[in-house]
């Protein structure tokens, strides 16, 4: 763990606890972030960002909205371009073009049922070759014939209706009968009824999931317009962390290079690398400035200790600070900065809760708008215990639901991950604490939320 409470005023700050493009405007929007003026280009200032009496931090929302309206921002380049995916690599990318059926679907008359297709009033002759799934368009049945049928398969020219094989048997005579009244056309599914060729089965802005994949196979797709996922690098900071075995000599494990790769690809990333750098100035800023990532996410380093070089090194390249501290606990001094035209810095606090405060508090939604992922529907439930609020900023706190009510976690310090990693969600706690009953809104997890998040890899 990343904890820096000798070295940073980090813990200090938490101890209080395309045509495309108007295509998926509506999904871009961040929920009811309105069009604001786009974010100027990085001024080269030569100097390190001013943090003194006079900084002021970014209400919790309001740094929300300014980390996806900079993905709006952001000139779309070849890289944000709509790519070509093949369909076992597109899940939880988001569809750039309409998906349109490319033939009809069924694209034959099929038997929904495994029995006898007839033709006619019964009792009906049956013939000796059944029809299978898979096989080539059978002979036509005369009135008064049948043939045994498997789901699936082509239904004879001049067929009546299927009768299901718990609804039909054969006499001494191997002559078919119903055992209840046969409808026309019944357990046939005809040519075209799910759709027809050239029908949109889905909108540009669609999220690829698993049941979005089967259904562009069943259209006739092998491949998928996409816009690419976001390419992320990430920069762990630090002297302290160990990267095996337990903590000793005044050395930490290293919690956040393990959980944020996976965490950033439940959000959509494609993740790059991961890169220890130790506290050295000059190894981050070649980092920063080597970087091809869309965005950079940096742990540590972000406060104003002797060792925290992430001010400074922005300032030396001549970054925009977007967001420098926001109102929220743990996690007060996380930050948004533009590093080039088409790439952001997210500087995460070192501390593992607080860390996980900025991604989602930063991350997820300019992560989520650079993929032009939907918003997830805001929600809210009441809380069954009271959760202890910080005077002035926002709290965010480890939760598990219970029916219809969210349960606060205890280890909820910003150093700690007990707490969230029990969770199913992740309290907006309101400057004052709330009371038992009282509705808060939750962030959901991407694992606990049973959505497309889940999928790591």
């Amino acid at each position: 763990m990343t904890a820096r409470s000798l070295r940073s005023g980090e813990d200090a700050e938490d101890a209080d606890e395309f045509d495309v493009e108007e295509a998926l405007a509506l999904v871009k929007e961040d929920n009811g972030a309105a069009h604001r003026a786009p974010v100027p280009p990085p001024q080269a200032s030569g100097r390190a960002p001013e943090r003194g009496a006079h900084h002021k931090a970014t209400p919790w929302t309001e740094a929300r909205a300014t980390a996806a309206r900079a993905a709006r921002a952001v000139t779309r380049g070849a890289r944000r371009a709509p790519v070509s995916v093949r369909l076992e690599d597109a899940l939880g990318l988001t569809l750039a073009a309409p998906l349109d059926a490319l033939t009809d679907l069924p694209s034959f008359n099929t038997s929904a049922m495994d029995g006898w297709a007839v033709a006619g009033p019964g009792p009906w002759a049956v013939r000796d070759e059944g029809v299978l799934a898979g096989h080539a368009e059978p002979a036509p049945l005369t009135d008064g014939e049948a043939a045994r049928i498997a789901t699936g398969a082509r239904i004879p020219p001049d067929t009546t209706a299927v009768l299901r094989s718990e609804h039909g048997q054969t006499d001494e005579k191997g002559r078919l009968h119903a055992t209840r009244e046969v409808v026309h056309g019944q357990d046939i599914r005809p040519r075209g009824q799910e759709c027809r060729s050239g029908d949109q089965l889905l909108p540009p802005g669609a999220l690829v999931t698993p049941a979005v994949l089967g259904l562009a196979a069943a259209a006739g797709y092998d491949t998928l317009t996409a816009l690419p996922r976001p390419r992320v690098e990430v920069l762990v900071l630090g002297d302290e962390l160990l990267t095996e075995g337990a903590p000793r000599d005044g050395l930490i494990r290293d919690a956040l290079g393990p959980m944020l790769p996976p965490w950033l690809r439940a959000l959509g990333a494609e993740v790059t690398a991961v890169r220890r750098l130790g506290d050295s100035a000059a190894a981050l800023r070649k980092a920063v400035t080597g970087s091809d990532a869309d965005v950079i996410v940096t742990t540590g380093g972000t406060a104003a200790g002797p060792v925290d070089h992430v001010h400074p090194v922005l300032g030396r390249i001549g970054a925009e600070l977007l967001v420098d501290g926001v109102k929220v606990r743990p996690g007060h001094p996380m930050l948004l900065a533009r590093t080039k035209e088409n790439q952001h810095l997210v500087g995460l606090p070192g501390n593992p809760l607080a860390a996980v405060s900025g991604l989602l508090t930063l991350a997820e939604p300019l992560l989520r708008t650079l993929a032009a992922r939907p918003a997830p529907e805001p929600y809210t439930l009441p809380l069954r215990d009271e959760a202890h609020g910080h005077p002035y900023d926002t709290r965010l706190v480890p939760v598990v639901l219970r029916g219809d009510s969210a349960v606060p976690l205890h280890y909820n310090g910003p150093a700690m991950l007990r707490g969230i990693a029990a969770a199913d969600a992740l309290a907006v706690v309101p400057p004052g604490g709330a009371r038992p009953g009282q509705e808060v809104e939750l962030l959901d997890l991407p694992w606990a939320s049973a959505g497309i998040g889940v999928c790591f890899t």
